[in-house]
């Protein structure tokens, strides 16, 4: 009896752990959201934030609160959850800890999904091109698995990373070249590209949600048998994880978060990639814990930055990509350092 109380007790501390730090991470969202809200070119008072959310308000203060901080903070939370996920589910599949949702070319797909709506088909609008950046991820994803599903070794993470650069790279060329031949494209594709969660509606937000729900709900189904391929393949095929299913399931995954967050935001720097190392250093390698934490933190992440981006010039605001460059280029050093030196 003693036996088993002393070898359940720290597993059962560790739950506790990982789950009031899970609870408390909540919090800090809810917390970075409502300052979202309150934050901006024009201050709004807590109380009169409350005030407008839960009373019949039509003043100039609800326009402010409804139709523009909102919708971006909401896409913030959006993008920023998918992308933690993604970047989370992308360092598991390829067991490569600077991996992100890049890695699979969806980035340079979305672009070239974007350029090709607005050269070949005249679409200019949001919610027209953002259903071909999403087609033009999904393509470039199913070109690379099919690229690492050959020959020797075919599927196995370094295939699928190596397939990957090398579709992102022709891809990207291909965007570059459409840009060179037709400049008048650049005027719209400039604002796509650079990234940012401030241009989007409501109205698109909701259209991305079931994307963004099926991709959080696959991603979290996920987590017991990526901790089973992390102790090799053969082990985790031994343990009756169906290998190449679980690699694909991870793929479209990956496509559904990364896919619709570039879509909707353009690409956003760093998220995916340092996120997880974040949610690591308190959950360790366990994916069902790793998987959740990311995915707040992503999205505590893209609103904060994107705060910071209303606030840190007198005049204008800087773009939510440049503002988590910013913020986590240096924090990644800093953690590739604490490696090198661990």
């Amino acid at each position: 009896m003693d036996w088993q109380v002393t070898g359940d007790g720290p597993a059962v501390t560790a739950v506790m752990r990982r789950a009031g730090g899970l609870a408390l991470a909540f919090v800090v969202l809810a917390g970075a959201v409502l300052l979202s809200l309150l934050v901006g070119s024009e201050p709004v008072g807590a109380g009169r934030v409350l005030q407008v959310l839960f009373d019949d308000d039509r003043s100039d203060v609800a326009v402010i609160v409804y139709d523009l901080r909102m919708p971006r903070t909401v896409l913030g939370v959006c993008v920023g959850t998918a992308l933690g996920l993604a970047g989370a589910l992308m360092q598991s599949l390829t067991r490569n800890p600077i991996a992100d949702p890049g890695v699979l070319g969806i980035n340079a797909g979305a672009a070239l999904g974007v350029l090709v709506a607005l050269v070949g088909f005249g679409i200019g609008t949001f919610r027209g091109y953002v259903w071909f950046a999403m087609l033009g991820a999904a393509l470039s994803t199913m070109l690379v698995y099919a690229i690492a599903g050959r020959g020797p070794g075919a599927g196995t993470p370094v295939r699928l990373a190596l397939a990957g650069t090398a579709v992102g790279a022709v891809l990207a060329a291909c965007a570059e070249g459409i840009v060179y031949l037709d400049p008048k494209s650049f005027d719209e594709y400039r604002f796509w590209i650079v990234g940012d969660v401030a241009k989007p509606g409501m109205a698109v937000v909701v259209q991305l949600l079931p994307f963004l729900a099926a991709g959080v709900v696959l991603a979290l189904s996920l987590g017991a048998r990526l901790n089973a391929l992390g102790l090799g393949d053969e082990l985790g095929g031994a343990l009756g994880v169906r290998v190449a299913r679980t690699r694909v399931l991870v793929g479209l995954a990956v496509l559904l978060l990364s896919g619709i967050a570039t879509a909707a935001a353009g690409p956003i720097a760093f998220v995916g990639l340092a996120v997880p190392h974040l949610a690591r250093g308190v959950t360790g390698p366990d994916q069902r814990w790793l998987l959740p934490y990311a995915g707040v933190l992503g999205g505590t992440l893209v609103v904060l930055a994107d705060v910071l981006g209303r606030v840190v010039l007198p005049s204008g605001e800087l773009r939510v990509s440049i503002m988590t460059a910013v913020i986590g280029a240096p924090f990644f050093v800093f953690l590739v350092r604490r490696r090198r030196s661990g």
